[in-house]
């Protein structure tokens, strides 16, 4: 095998599928990157047997074949190369050549022959999105997916595949958060619902982020679904990952549909205030709690070792007078992701749980759980 790639190109490409190698004393060529020339394509490949990535990468192939490599090491290499200067890759018995202007090494590599086969999803009928739509909305809701394993279905975000609409959710059952966006162009396949592992949605943030949103090509996401498998296609990326087993919670039945209080806050102020009252909260509860007075919000809270904390802000408050105790950091988590300068805040009682809205917007919402005193 012989190819030949700019250093901006090659770098780029490792620093992406890097990211999936994994140490694994049993099989340690997970430790490694496929490198392989065939078919006019020159593909990087790596997997931590959860999930896989491959980039197609921009060069010239002189011969083909397929070596593997440490990861670390050639990435760290390659990123220390002048930038603008061609690099040869070349496999040489047990070696990988690497050849740059006047820099040449020598870096120990294994056959392919033991690499793990990455699952095939057959790339028809699928479902279209802005990436930088999809960005956005991972965003909005990952924060919120459950840390325990004790739930597995709750480790993952929940993808909601409806004909021009994609509903993704994450709850931790302490506080849930679902945003929707429109799919670029309709699909008809029969609507599905799949719970994608959170570290497969981090995974493809990360790659989102590495593509300018200015090119129209990479302004796209395309995503594929088999039985068990996920795939996620941006501009010259694969991501392919299982799914995770199991059935999410029906979490619309926890939806509020009633308040007694509707409340219109200036969203940085509240957060502020929030944060001040936060300082004295219980350890370990982290609670503060939320008056709804007449045109006015009161922020409270007290800790018998540091002290107490009362801050009040002004706000358009409709219904009757309310309030509610809540976990601090998942308050500010929900207002930090709710777009726009004010937020809709809707209260039934101390006992329900809070919802949290965009002030011109239904696509997105954010449920806190009380603190039952």
């Amino acid at each position: 095998m012989h190819l030949i790639s700019l250093q901006e190109n090659l770098k780029k490409g490792l620093n992406i599928v890097g990211h999936a190698t994994s140490k694994n004393i049993n099989l340690p060529i997970l430790n490694n990157i496929l490198i392989k020339a065939e078919d006019g394509n020159i593909e990087l490949v790596s997997t931590n047997l959860e999930i896989g990535i491959s980039y197609k990468l921009r060069g010239k192939i002189e011969s083909g074949g397929q070596f593997t490599v440490d990861s670390k090491l050639i990435t760290e290499y390659v990123n220390l190369l002048s930038g603008g200067e061609k690099v040869d890759l070349i496999e040489e018995k047990d070696n990988l050549l690497v050849e740059s202007g006047n820099y040449k090494t020598k870096i120990k590599g294994e056959s392919a022959k033991e690499f793990p086969l990455i699952p095939v999803i057959s790339k028809d009928n699928p479902y279209v999105c802005k990436s930088s739509d999809l960005k956005k909305s991972l965003e909005n809701v990952i924060f919120a997916v459950s840390t325990s394993e004790n739930r597995a279905e709750l480790s993952g975000v929940l993808f909601s595949f409806y004909k021009d609409q994609l509903n993704l959710a994450a709850t931790d059952s302490y506080r849930l958060a679902e945003k929707k966006l429109n799919f670029s162009k309709k699909n008809e396949a029969e609507e599905l619902k799949v719970i994608v592992p959170a570290k497969t949605a981090q995974e493809l943030l990360r790659i989102l982020n590495n593509f300018s949103v200015e090119d129209d090509e990479s302004d796209e996401v395309k995503i594929y679904l088999s039985e068990n498998q996920i795939l996620f296609t941006v501009d010259s990326v694969d991501l392919i990952s299982r799914l995770i087993n199991g059935h999410y919670p029906d979490y619309k039945q926890i939806i509020p549909t009633q308040s007694k209080t509707e409340i219109l806050a200036e969203r940085s102020e509240l957060i502020r205030a929030v944060k001040a009252a936060a300082l004295f909260s219980k350890t370990g509860i982290n609670d503060v709690t939320l008056h709804f007075l007449k045109n006015k919000i009161s922020v409270t809270a007290f800790s018998g070792s540091s002290g107490e904390s009362r801050t009040e802000l002004t706000a358009e408050i409709n219904g009757s007078e309310n309030e509610i105790t809540v976990n601090y950091r998942y308050l500010v988590e929900g207002l930090n992701n709710v777009e726009g300068p004010r937020v809709k805040i809707s209260v039934l009682n101390s006992d329900t749980p809070c919802l949290l809205k965009p002030e011109n917007s239904e696509d997105y919402l954010y449920i806190v759980m009380p603190i039952r005193q």
